[in-house]
């Protein structure tokens, strides 16, 4: 018997048909071990050791493998054809190594890059060892993501309250994309002024030309700067005689596009598709590992992780078939053409990305497959038959004309493009980012010395534009034209840095959150070098070489651990206040523009004497004065917006007190009058901006509406208490007693009568009490074998499962919805094994000083927070309250597999769990015990 093992159960299942009753095919569920989140989990004073910790996912399976291995001849480890899978294989050998479940069974690896019949054949028929080279260049890089994130991120959490990590590539990402809104932010504007004549021929056809020079200078783009200029030569024009100077037609030829890297893969399918990267790569992941074709799975496309453009001989030939099948043999090159890769690392420049049969096609394929794995499928099915199309054939015609006003000459010129063949273009053109104007018109015929008539003049003013914010498929091409990251790793970074709330994706681009821009502010000053985008560059280029063993992984992680723990020395001992005068400095522009009455940028405009400066607080950076506590002023950062400068509305007929719309650190909201209206200890009345309501539709109508909430609706009949009507966090709701209810479509809260909510507190009460955000149900999984029946369920902050009390979140690379009973059981062990759960009614003894009195502490009542300072009170009844804490003794330490000799590092859960900003670790030690990050 062979054992062959794979990452996923549904690689097992069809590999297994494919190579038949001698072989055992069997799972690893990807990685199957990986760095401990704490301290000493990789060493740099012993020669960076690794300490390893199996997945409690993954121990039952690593024990069912061990047990098939019994009487097997061979163990063939058939993992990704990366430096992921070739690390995974590499964990699996090692822990079967140390259980002594290895005899005398040889050991192979083989590698396919698609999941065919053939393919897996073919790779079985050549074997070869674990490549040590590509281990040591993957337990480098995750060494290197460890030791930033662990180290890097706690002193954020210590210096910048609000912050929530750092990492060695998310870092650099992000600089990219809160440096071009720096850029956006400096723009300054500048004028021209265009001059387009429409011209006729002789025989009547119409065409544009613009004026592109003047008494025998070249007038270029931006040379027209006043209207006075532009009225100028417009007086020349409308006076001047039109001859065609000369015509000049040259053919061109544009060649197709490369097949898909994983890079272009995802630029192509966020422009075309709209897709993010991420949501590509799990379409793509579902493609490769195969779907039901007539009863038998079948990979649809090769392996979706590649720097490679090469396409294999019988692919090309295939494609030019289905070219002369389709098109013609007019569209058949007359040779096959070839794709060099530009990537540096050779080793992991595998297959493109393309369809493992391209006789099948997108249309008879799209009734077996969900809407967006059909879009992609065609996507990769064009580009792939286009990459070995004919070229396009075009004509570009450039006709130079002067215009005689008397004593002056101008000139103008007008282009065209004709299309003679269309070759490829019949079938696809790339997308762009940014959209650039390109005269494609057909110009009419024309011949030199020919007279023309002006029909129309078009004087057009403009003003240039800054530089446009990122799309998610342009920063991507950023990051790969810089050598930041792999192509594998851009959409988990790109995903991270939104989960983070450090940018946000608006409109399709990506805008600089003011907690990124103050991360990135902090790095660049305290932490320069390593946002640096030639020295991110240099250190993928090492990892490179490592894989092409040229250099010793842990000689790279020795130079740079030396100067990165030098600087992170150095800045252990500044204040907090410190660092925000720092930041205060640096980010000036951006928090405090001009005003537009040239006053002093600082000033507070609540009490006039105050000056305004950057502070701190739970939930990150933001603006606040300094006779704090006396005037409570506070704005979030960015201070260009229409909500961020106070906006009277108008006075209150009752009070006489001005209406206002404020910028607060949680968003815009309304005031009544001002601290100084008050009485001591008394603050000003405010009312939240209800969800969906931009701040500019409010006046003062409204504004006075959302002051007199919550209002009383009534008594209720039974109970004779008050019945309310108000906005919380969650939207609009009725209240009587303890009991919130949620207004439904076409309630209003300003208007709804007693009867209607006496139903609703009714309806609310027989459903029973919400115990987590929006009251989900969740679904049933099975049952724990000691908690009970398990549920997956959505809340407030994210997917989880819960059973038995004990409540587990899932990480962000898994699905809610695809969520199995095993997964489930061994979260919920790991959570319950660090002290998760419901607090215990039984005594404890206290814990120990070690533990850091977890638990001797625990709020008991929920904030109600919204957008309104915190202070517009309201809650709808569905809001968690947090749970009580009781002190939990630590789980025993589980033994962990310390490798010495060859000590490999996995990237995973260690990478990607996210602690919150308030978990920050206590102890003192210049390392902290939190969750790496990166």
């Amino acid at each position: 018997m062979n054992i062959v093992i794979v990452e996923s159960p549904a690689k097992a299942k069809t590999i297994n048909k494919y190579l038949g009753s001698s072989y055992e095919v069997l799972a690893s569920f990807g990685h199957v071990r990986d760095l401990p989140a704490k301290n000493g989990s990789v060493d740099p004073d012993h020669n960076f050791r690794m300490i390893w910790e199996v997945d409690p996912k993954a121990a039952g399976r690593l024990n069912e493998i061990a047990k098939s291995l019994k009487g097997a001849d061979r163990l063939i480890l058939a993992t990704d054809p990366d430096r992921e899978g070739e690390a995974i294989s590499w964990h699996v050998l090692e822990v079967l190594k140390e259980k002594r479940a290895l005899k005398d069974q040889k050991i192979e690896r083989v590698v396919f890059n698609a999941i065919t019949k053939q393919a897996v054949s073919e790779a079985m028929k050549h074997p070869r060892q674990i490549d040590g080279a590509l281990v040591d260049a993957y337990m480098a890089r995750r060494a290197l993501d460890y030791l930033v994130g662990f180290t890097l991120s706690p002193v954020l959490w210590r210096k910048l309250p609000g912050a929530r990590s750092a990492g060695r590539v998310q870092s650099v990402a992000l600089r990219l994309v809160c440096d071009r809104e720096l850029e956006i932010e400096k723009f300054v504007p500048r004028e021209y002024w265009s001059l387009i004549a429409t011209l006729a021929t002789p025989r009547g056809d119409s065409f544009e030309a613009r004026l592109v020079g003047a008494d025998g200078k070249k007038i270029q783009r931006l040379d027209i700067g006043t209207g006075a200029e532009a009225e100028d030569f417009k007086k020349a024009l409308q006076a001047a005689a039109f001859t065609v100077t000369t015509v000049d037609a040259k053919p061109a030829r544009r060649n197709p596009q490369a097949p898909f890297t994983t890079s272009t893969l995802q630029q192509e399918a966020s422009r075309k598709l709209g897709f993010a990267p991420a949501h590509t790569m799990r379409i793509a992941q579902r493609l490769y590992e195969g779907i039901d074709i007539g009863g038998e799975t079948t990979g649809l496309i090769t392996y979706m992780r590649t720097d490679g453009v090469q396409i294999a001989p019988e692919a090309i030939t295939q494609a030019r078939k289905v070219i002369g099948e389709i098109y013609g043999n007019a569209y058949v090159p007359d040779s096959p053409r070839q794709y060099q890769t530009k990537a540096k690392n050779a080793q992991e420049a595998h297959e493109a990305i393309r369809p493992t049969d391209l006789s099948r096609r997108p249309a008879e394929l799209r009734r077996r497959l969900d809407d967006d794995q059909a879009k992609l499928y065609e996507l990769i099915w064009t580009r792939t038959i286009a990459s070995q199309m004919e070229s396009a054939e075009l004509e570009r015609t450039t006709v130079d004309i002067t215009a005689k006003a008397g004593s002056r000459t101008l000139e103008l010129r007008a282009t065209g493009q004709v299309v003679k063949f269309d070759g490829f273009l019949a079938l696809y053109q790339e997308g762009r980012d940014d959209e650039e104007d390109e005269d494609s018109r057909r110009l009419p015929h024309m011949s030199q010395g020919e007279p023309l008539k002006r029909q129309d003049l078009s004087v057009t003013q403009h003003f240039t534009e800054p530089p446009p914010r990122f799309s998610e498929a342009s920063l991507v091409k950023r990051m790969e034209e810089l050598g930041i990251g792999r192509p594998s790793t851009y959409a988990s970074i790109l995903q991270v840095l939104k989960d983070r709330g450090y940018v946000k994706l608006e409109k399709k681009r990506l805008h600089g959150e003011d907690k990124g821009r103050v991360v990135v502010a902090f790095l660049e000053n305290f932490f320069r070098r390593y946002v640096e985008y030639d020295f991110t560059a240099d250190l993928e280029e090492q990892l490179d070489r490592i894989s092409n063993n040229e250099i010793s992984w842990q000689q790279v992680l020795k130079d740079f651990w030396r100067d990165f723990i030098g600087a992170v020395d150095d800045i252990k001992d500044l204040r907090v206040a410190q660092v925000l005068d720092v930041l205060d400095e640096m980010l000036g522009p951006h928090i405090y523009p001009p005003r537009a009455d040239g006053g002093d940028v600082r000033q507070c405009p609540t009490c006039g004497t105050g000056r305004l400066n950057l502070k701190a607080g739970k939930f990150g950076a933001f603006v606040g004065c300094s006779n704090y506590p006396e005037c409570r002023y506070t704005r979030p950062l960015a201070a260009d917006s229409e909500a961020a400068a106070d906006r009277v509305l108008g006075q209150d007929p009752e009070s006489g007190l001005d209406v206002t719309i404020k910028a607060g650190r949680f968003g815009p909201y309304i005031q009544l009058g001002e601290q100084k209206d008050y009485a001591e200890g008394e603050k000003p009345k405010r009312a939240g901006i209800p969800k969906g309501t931009q701040p500019s539709d409010v006046d003062l109508e409204l504004a006075l509406k959302l002051l007199s909430l919550p209002r009383e609706i009534g008594r209720h009949p039974e109970t004779g208490l008050p019945i309310t009507a108000g906005i919380g966090r969650f939207g609009p709701f009725v209240r009587h007693d303890k009991t919130y209810a949620s207004l439904e479509a076409g309630d209003e809260v300003f208007d709804v009568g007693l009867n209607r909510a006496v139903t609703l507190i009714a309806e609310k009460v027989a459903k029973g009490p919400s115990k987590r955000f929006g009251a989900d149900p969740g679904k049933a999984l099975g049952d724990h074998p000691s908690l009970g029946a398990v549920a997956v369920k959505s809340g407030r902050y994210g997917a989880y499962v819960t059973a038995g009390g004990v409540n587990a979140t899932i990480p962000s690379d898994k699905e809610k919805d695809t969520i199995t009973l095993p997964e489930a059981i061994a979260l919920l062990d790991e959570r319950a094994a660090k002290g998760g759960g419901k607090a215990k009614k039984a005594k404890a003894a206290k814990p120990a000083k070690a533990a850091g009195k977890a638990g001797a502490k625990t709020k008991t009542k929920a904030k109600v927070e919204t957008k309104a300072e915190a202070e517009a009170e309201g809650d709808d009844g569905d809001t968690p309250k947090p749970a009580k804490k009781a002190a939990v003794k630590k789980a025993a330490a589980k033994p962990k597999s310390d490798s010495t000799s060859k000590a490999r590092a996995p990237v995973g859960k260690a990478a990607k769990t996210s602690a919150k900003p308030s978990s920050a670790p206590k102890a003192p030690a210049k390392k902290s015990a939190g969750k790496a990050r990166g």
